[in-house]
């Protein structure tokens, strides 16, 4: 009988072992992968949102200023000082440049 009585409460204290894990597993979520979607969406958008006129750094380090959108979406950028003309696959662009003027 008491074999009976001591079996109960060891199910119940099992269950509670899993709890933290859980709760790791929600903060890992909150705090890494929610933040990753979110950065992958607003980068899906300014890639989206890139027209003639940009100017744009690559993930190779190259600045330059798009000159056109092929419809095969690659993207001609006018690369300074000589006016060099290149072609990008549009998801090699990483950000959009300052567009600050200097004065």
């Amino acid at each position: 009988m008491n074999f009976l009585l001591l079996q109960t409460p060891a199910a119940a204290s099992s269950l509670l072992q899993f709890v933290p894990i859980l709760l790791i597993f929600g903060i890992f979520y909150f705090l890494l992968f929610m933040p990753m979607q979110r950065q992958k969406k607003q980068q899906q958008k300014m890639l989206s949102e890139l027209k003639a006129g940009d100017q744009v750094v690559t993930n190779g380090g190259v600045v330059g200023t798009i000159v056109g959108i092929n419809e095969d979406d690659t993207l001609v950028l006018r690369v300074k000082p000589d006016n060099v003309k290149l072609q990008f696959a549009r998801g090699s662009v990483a950000s959009l440049a300052n567009q600050e003027k200097k004065s």
